[in-house]
């Protein structure tokens, strides 16, 4: 096996040379830098992480924490994550938590134990008080979530009001009865974009109804079974806003089986904007949200505070969410006047 001294006597340089380069040390010339690469690849050389990782007391690795890899909303937020890592000679790991918290504690032990420099949490599961302590061993940053107690970084947008305009839009398109869905899981963003649902009804003179509200549901195979829900029902929903674009393509490719007419006989609206959107017919109206900007945002975040050891600073970076109208909501994709307001207090 080779050693930094094969690379040093190969390249012509002195080890401290070749330690420099492997290093990333600004002040060694191009030429030098050239030598040592083709000497390291001509003998095969890799050098060793843990080693380099205790000199420079850094790992270069970040972990992200999603509940799910499977969630198209996830996977386009570690692709851009992991983009973001690697230009600043970064490495991503993901950590799949499945909405537990005691997973999510195991994961943080990553941070505590030093095998990475810092964790973005895409969702969280524990109350702030038992993952604040963390904060003594790296960075943590929140994205996609909020949290008032946490006094870290946050970079998110405003959830209430994706529930909100969601529900006003289905309101405006003459529906009073509407159902919800969510992932019934302990964050902030199910919680959030409930408040919004409840805050359009109310300004409408709509009540809330429990029985329409479907929990628990955040897959297409989900969306599906919502269907069956619904269909059953002596009093149904007209419009139903899903929280998610999965859930709302499995609701709507059920119904067509059933020749149910989307949206005439069931308006539904999804959340997220992924592709699926433009692939199911009728194409689904969705909340888009700014993903790419997000991630890379979290990821310029997480490099600074890395950098400069100040981990415990409420930072927040709030960025805006959009509706956009299609045909499963509107026939003919043609939007009725709108009065949604651009935000809510």
């Amino acid at each position: 096996m080779s050693t930094i001294e094969d690379v040093a006597k190969l390249a012509g340089l002195s080890r401290t040379t070749v330690s420099r380069v492997i290093n990333n040390h600004p002040y060694v010339s191009a030429t030098k830098k050239k030598l040592v690469h083709e000497a390291m690849e001509q003998l095969g050389y890799v050098p060793n992480s843990s080693a380099r990782s205790l000199r420079i007391q850094k790992t270069e690795t970040v972990a992200v924490f999603i509940p799910r890899v499977m969630n198209p909303f996830f996977s386009q937020l570690i692709e851009t994550l992991e983009m973001a890592a690697a230009a600043r000679n970064y490495q991503l790991i993901v950590c799949q938590t499945q909405y537990s918290a005691k997973k999510e504690l195991n994961y943080l032990n990553l941070l505590k134990t030093k095998q990475v420099d810092g964790v973005i949490l895409a969702s969280h599961e524990n109350d702030w008080e038992l993952i604040e302590p963390y904060l003594q061993y790296g960075p943590i940053v929140l994205c996609n979530e909020f949290d008032n107690k946490a006094n870290v970084p946050m970079i998110y947008q405003d959830q209430v009001y994706g529930g909100y305009i969601a529900t006003m839009h289905l309101i405006e398109q003459g529906n009073s009865l509407i159902g919800y869905c969510t992932g019934g899981h302990y964050s902030s963003v199910g919680t959030a974009r409930e408040k919004g649902v409840k805050q359009a009804l109310k300004e409408a003179g709509l009540c809330f109804e429990e029985k329409f509200a479907f929990r628990n549901v955040y897959n297409i195979e989900h969306g599906r079974q919502v269907f069956h829900w619904i269909k059953g029902m002596n009093e149904r929903p007209t419009a139903i806003f899903t929280g998610s674009d999965e859930v709302a393509a499995g609701i709507i490719s059920e119904a067509k089986k059933y020749r149910w007419n989307i949206p005439v006989d069931l308006a539904v609206i999804g959340f997220d904007n992924q592709a699926i959107t433009e692939i199911v017919e009728p194409n689904i109206t969705t909340v888009h949200q700014p993903v790419t900007e997000m991630a890379e945002k979290a990821m310029e975040v997480m490099y600074e505070k890395i950098n400069s050891k100040d981990y415990k600073t409420k930072e927040i970076y709030q960025f805006p969410l959009k509706l956009i109208v299609r045909g499963s909501t509107v026939s003919n994709n043609l939007e009725k006047c709108s009065s949604i307001p651009k935000s809510i207090s």
